[in-house]
């Protein structure tokens, strides 16, 4: 517990000079099936020193850490949050197809950067000369002020990325607006996944939410891949299509 609180901690530190902090993360990319989700979650200071960041932070973790029982209660507070005000997000998606023609590090920046789209444009990180008295009306209607945030990004850093970032390697574990973004992120995606498994059924989506557990591989063998199966990924599987009836005779094969 006394690791989880530092997360709050740590985002005060990189809110330091910036009226707000941008948390971003994903969920899916080492999936078989489904689309990649990415979040974005805002915080300011106001936020992390109120009263739910102090008594209700300490709860917040990576996703993969919390049972799904945990991630859905946090992502009701997140989203009550959200309508009270005191912390905006949102989130982005890149379905297969993207994910079959920009790879999946491609399809995982797109999906971020329509993440942070739901919240400002890139454009409003770019300096901007405020209009002085001399002025046209035309200037002053369209000058739009620089966005003071400071984006914080799960990974590494992304390369040709339109939003200026800092990469943080383990953020999920390091920063409270991205373990939020993370959770918010793996929750929509959950449900996203569910409604793929009614839509596709036999699969078990519900179960392993598209990734490539032993009931799920078997069940690509037995009924082949449907339009949610990423076919990059699934091809060396496919590509050694058996009988699932001799699946664990061959796994004892040296």
């Amino acid at each position: 517990m006394p690791k989880r609180r530092q997360l709050r901690a740590f985002d005060l530190k990189q809110l330091a000079g910036f009226a707000s902090l941008i948390g971003v993360d994903e969920a899916g990319r080492g999936a078989l099936a489904g689309p990649v989700v990415a979040a974005a979650v805002v915080v300011n200071q106001g936020f992390l020193e109120g009263r739910w960041a102090v008594a209700r932070a300490g709860r917040v973790n990576d996703s993969k850490l919390l049972t799904p029982a945990d991630r859905e209660e946090l992502m009701v507070e997140f989203e009550a949050l959200a309508i009270q005000g005191q912390i905006h997000a949102h989130t982005g998606t890149a379905d297969v197809a993207e994910i079959e023609s920009l790879n999946i590090l491609g399809a995982t920046k797109l999906a971020m950067r329509r993440a942070l789209e739901g919240i400002c444009p890139p454009s409003a990180f770019a300096r901007a000369t405020e209009p002085d008295l001399f002025a046209s009306a035309e200037e002053i209607n369209n000058y739009q002020p620089t966005v003071s945030a400071h984006i914080i990004i799960d990974g590494l850093r992304l390369r040709h990325f339109p939003y200026p970032h800092t990469p943080l390697v383990n953020g999920d574990g390091r920063s409270l607006c991205i373990a939020m973004a993370s959770i918010v992120a793996k929750v929509t995606r959950d449900r996203l996944m569910n409604e793929l498994d009614a839509q596709h059924p036999g699969y078990g989506f519900t179960q392993h939410k598209g990734y490539g557990t032993e009931e799920h591989r078997e069940a690509v063998l037995r009924l082949g891949r449907c339009p949610q199966h990423r076919e990059l990924f699934l091809r060396k599987l496919l590509a050694r299509r058996v009988d699932p009836d001799q699946l664990d005779f061959l796994a004892g094969e040296s």
